[in-house]
């Protein structure tokens, strides 16, 4: 891999519960439940920030906004994200590509999908054919499978800030 390029790897499954809103990459989904969490608890979010951050090797996103601080009680995950990339950029490094999957059996994704990817691309500065959101289902399995919680998968590249 080329000195200038790096990749990471990030995960996150929030627990499906009565009472919240659903967000998933920063779009707020009708459901008839939300993710458990101290932010917005938007697990696509988080995935991408540790996918991010792991790419950087700046660590995780519990050390930048741990959910014992009440300054990030149901924080948008969209200025976590944004903070994170202003921490890359302190860096000498910004986002090039991301691809993410969110697994969920209900609610169906397929028609949220392209929102999802287009304020993902937003929110990075990043043209709209470098992010690649996906969604599947756990096939019944597990926590996900039944309808107990989401977690959601990504990938990320980053490269050097030109003048760095």
């Amino acid at each position: 891999m080329p000195d200038n390029m790096r990749v990471g790897h990030g995960y996150d499954i929030h627990r499906l519960v009565k009472g919240r809103r659903l967000v998933l990459g920063g779009v707020e989904i009708e459901h008839t439940h939300g993710l458990a969490g101290h932010s917005d608890a938007d697990v696509l979010m988080h995935a991408v920030i540790d996918a991010l951050l792991g790419a950087a090797a700046l660590g995780d996103i519990g050390e930048y906004f741990p959910d014992t601080n009440p300054a990030f009680k149901d924080a948008d995950s969209s200025k976590l994200l944004q903070h994170v990339i202003d921490e890359l950029h302190r860096k000498g490094w910004k986002p090039a590509q991301v691809d993410c999957t969110i697994i969920a059996e209900r609610p169906k994704l397929g028609p949220v999908k392209a929102r999802i990817r287009n304020h993902l691309a937003e929110v990075m500065c990043l043209d709209i054919s470098e992010v690649n959101v996906k969604a599947k289902t756990a096939e019944g399995l597990g926590p996900v499978g039944q309808c107990e919680a989401i977690e959601a998968v990504a990938l990320a590249v980053i490269v050097e800030l030109q003048g760095s």
